[in-house]
């Protein structure tokens, strides 16, 4: 817990050094495991191109149980917490940073619902997602919080 909660003090602090010099034309995604094991990376990299955004920063990768915990502590509480942190760790991911106007709102409405039963067609998780715990894909829900998730993945030279 004290870790946890050293790692949130960080974070604070390090999203109050951001407001000034936060860009609102990036975003952050991961295509999560289960569209890395079926095989959907470059049909969803299509879609999310072909909406007009343009790759910055991406990477294939495996997140760690330590780097799940660290990136979604926030829901730490919550019941689903465990299952959340097995899902994202049992395989490799695609993180990437996006760029575009109004890049946060847009993607968001790019991938849809985080249940695909609720979400839009033609949207990346009625298309890709299997069900609300494995939805294909996340995205930032907000210009500060693209900027923290970018920065979890990617060094600063590896976003261009």
């Amino acid at each position: 817990m004290g870790l946890h909660l050293i790692f949130v003090n960080l974070n604070t602090t390090f999203a109050a050094k951001l407001t000034s010099t936060m860009r609102t034309d990036r975003t952050f995604t991961m295509l999560k495991p289960d569209s890395v094991e079926k095989g959907y990376i470059g049909a969803i990299l299509e879609k999310i191109t072909g909406a007009g955004f343009k790759i910055v920063a991406m990477k294939l990768t495996q997140m760690t149980q330590s780097d799940a915990e660290t990136f979604y502590a926030v829901h730490n509480e919550r019941p689903f917490f465990g299952e959340l942190v097995e899902y994202m760790t049992r395989g490799p991911i695609v993180a990437a940073v996006l760029e575009k106007e109004n890049a946060v709102q847009d993607f968001r409405t790019l991938i849809g619902a985080t249940n695909p039963a609720d979400a839009a067609e033609g949207t990346i998780r009625k298309m890709y997602a299997a069900s609300m715990g494995e939805n294909a894909v996340h995205g930032s829900d907000s210009d500060e919080n693209a900027e923290i998730e970018s920065q979890f993945h990617f060094a600063g030279r590896e976003i261009f």
